[in-house]
């Protein structure tokens, strides 16, 4: 497990997908703002790759997100489009209703840059997000990262556009205890 100062980073476990797919999937308004793409509904059951992880993909990991204090499934937090040529990646994170407001979003980002990293050598990290998504832009921050742009009108979300902010960070920029 990579370990943050609030939250770990570890594997999926089967027991987590039930409650990341009625926490976070189900939740229409939730799952329109962090997919890129329509809600649709998740079957139980289902293989669907948000929630059950091919550990032979080469260009995304995905971890549960806990909280260090008890272990509690707290949310979902993904490395994805790790392009080993140009080493970089992109950001993702989804934290469950509970867990929102206590600052473990800024702590899994944290995580997720010393495994990019460190762990996997990268040298240029990226998140997309809603420009009305403040506590993501705040965790981003927070970890060093710098507002690179602004995609006007990119994201088709329950009805309208909206805009995304681009954010990056370089490793020689990064300061593994910038969140603290």
């Amino acid at each position: 497990m990579l370990r943050g100062t609030k939250v770990g980073l570890r594997a999926r476990h089967e027991d987590d997908i039930p409650i990341l797919r009625t926490e976070l999937y189900d939740d229409v308004v939730n799952a329109s703002r962090a997919e890129a793409g329509p809600w649709r509904p998740i079957s139980p059951g289902s293989q669907d790759p948000r929630l059950v992880v091919d550990d032979t993909k080469e260009g995304s990991v995905q971890f549960s997100v806990v909280e260090l204090e008890g272990g509690s499934l707290v949310g979902t937090a993904t490395l994805w489009g790790i392009d080993h040529h140009n080493r970089g990646a992109h950001i993702g994170l989804g934290l469950l209703p509970s867990a929102r407001g206590k600052g473990y979003g800024t702590d899994v980002v944290a995580v997720l840059c010393h495994y990019g990293f460190v762990v996997r050598s990268l040298h240029r990290l990226q998140i997309e997000t809603l420009a009305d998504n403040t506590a993501m832009l705040r965790s981003a921050e927070r970890n060093g990262f710098v507002r690179e742009g602004v995609l006007r009108s990119s994201a088709w979300v329950m009805g309208e556009f909206l805009d995304e902010v681009l954010l990056g960070l370089l490793v020689e920029d990064w300061k593994p205890d910038a969140a603290a």
